[in-house]
C-alpha cells in the first residue's frame, strides 16, 4: 500500500512557477518604459513611413513628377479671378508724379496678388522724391490701391546743381527750371542751407515786416546765415540765436529807418558790438562833402 501511494506521488506532475524568467522579467520592465512604449506608439510607425517615402523619392523622375504636380496645384489657386488683381488706382498724387510711381513699380496687369510683394512696391514708390508717404493695399475687385501723400515744397534752395524744391525738411522735392515757376517760395542759397530749412522758416516768418524788399537768405560756410534784401543790403546774422538778433534790427529799422539809408551792411554777428557798414557811394559823398567843407 505504502509502495502504491509513493507511486501515484511521484507520477503527479510538478506545478509550473508562475515568476517569469529574469530575462523576459527585464523586457516587460523596459517595455513599460514611457519613452519605448511612445517610440513604439509612434516612431515605428514614422520610420516605416520614412522609409517608403524615401523609397519612393530615390527615383530622379518622380521627384520631378511630384513637383511639377505641386506647381500646378499652386498655379491653379494663385491664379483663380479672385486671387488677380487687373487694374491699379492712384490718389494724392498729381499726374507726373503717378506716372512715376507706374513706371518704378513695372506691373504687368493682370497679376496675382500671390505675386505681389506690397510691402516692396511702397518701398520703391517713398524712394521717389516728391512722395512723402505712401499706402499700398489690395482692394476688392482686383484694384491695386495706392495712396500717397506728397511733400510739399517750402523753399526753393539754390546750390551748385542748380535750382531745386525742397519741403520743410529739407528734402529734396523736384528739380527746378526756372525760379518763376515759383515766385511765391522763399529762396534760400549757399552749402547746407538744405540742412537748416526750419530755423531758415523761422528767419523769414520773423522777416515778414521787411516785405517785398526781402529777396532770400544765403548760408554762410554751413553754420550762419545773411539775409539778402533788394538794393544789395545785407543782414549778417550770429550762428548762436538768429531770430533774436534779426528782430533787433527790425525793430531799429521800424524806429529810425536804418535800412532806408544808404546801409550795405548791418553786421549783428557780434551781439555786444553790432556795426553798421555804408554803401560804397554813401562813403564817397562823405568824403566829398567833409573835403568840401574843409576847404571851406
Amino acid at each position: 500500500m505504502r509502495t502504491l501511494i509513493a507511486g501515484l506521488r511521484r507520477k503527479t506532475p510538478e506545478k509550473a512557477d508562475p515568476a517569469p524568467s529574469r530575462l523576459k522579467y527585464r523586457i516587460q520592465r523596459w517595455m513599460l518604459t514611457p519613452g519605448i512604449r511612445t517610440g513604439l506608439k509612434f516612431g515605428v510607425p514614422l520610420a516605416v513611413i520614412a522609409v517608403a517615402v524615401g523609397g519612393y523619392l530615390a527615383d530622379q523622375e518622380r521627384r520631378d513628377d511630384l513637383l511639377e504636380r505641386y506647381a500646378e496645384l499652386r498655379r491653379s489657386i494663385e491664379q483663380r479671378p479672385e486671387f488677380m488683381v487687373n487694374v491699379m488706382a492712384i490718389d494724392g498724387a498729381v499726374a507726373e508724379v503717378g506716372d512715376d510711381i507706374r513706371e518704378v513699380m513695372a506691373l504687368d496687369f493682370p497679376i496675382s496678388s500671390f505675386d505681389l510683394d506690397l510691402e516692396q512696391l511702397r518701398t520703391h514708390i517713398i524712394e521717389l522724391d516728391p512722395v512723402k508717404t505712401a499706402e499700398v493695399r489690395i482692394r476688392p475687385g482686383g484694384i491695386l490701391q495706392v495712396d500717397v501723400v506728397e511733400r510739399k515744397p517750402a523753399a526753393v534752395w539754390r546750390s551748385d546743381q542748380g535750382l531745386a524744391l525742397i519741403d520743410e525738411t529739407g528734402a529734396h522735392v523736384a528739380e527746378l527750371g526756372q525760379r518763376s515757376l515759383h515766385p511765391t517760395l522763399p529762396l534760400l542759397a549757399g552749402a547746407g542751407a538744405d540742412q537748416q530749412v526750419e530755423e531758415a522758416l523761422e528767419l523769414l516768418s520773423a522777416a515778414r515786416p521787411l516785405g517785398l524788399r526781402l529777396r532770400g537768405l544765403v548760408r554762410i560756410g554751413e553754420r550762419r546765415w545773411d539775409v539778402v534784401l533788394d538794393r544789395d543790403q545785407r543782414i549778417q546774422l550770429p550762428p548762436e540765436n538768429p531770430v533774436q538778433a534779426l528782430e533787433r534790427v527790425i525793430a531799429v529799422n521800424q524806429v529810425q529807418d536804418l535800412l532806408e539809408r544808404d546801409v550795405a551792411v548791418v553786421d549783428m554777428r557780434l551781439a555786444a558790438r553790432p556795426t553798421v557798414r555804408m554803401a560804397k557811394d554813401a562813403v564817397e559823398n562823405w568824403w566829398r562833402i567833409r573835403e568840401l567843407n574843409g576847404g571851406g
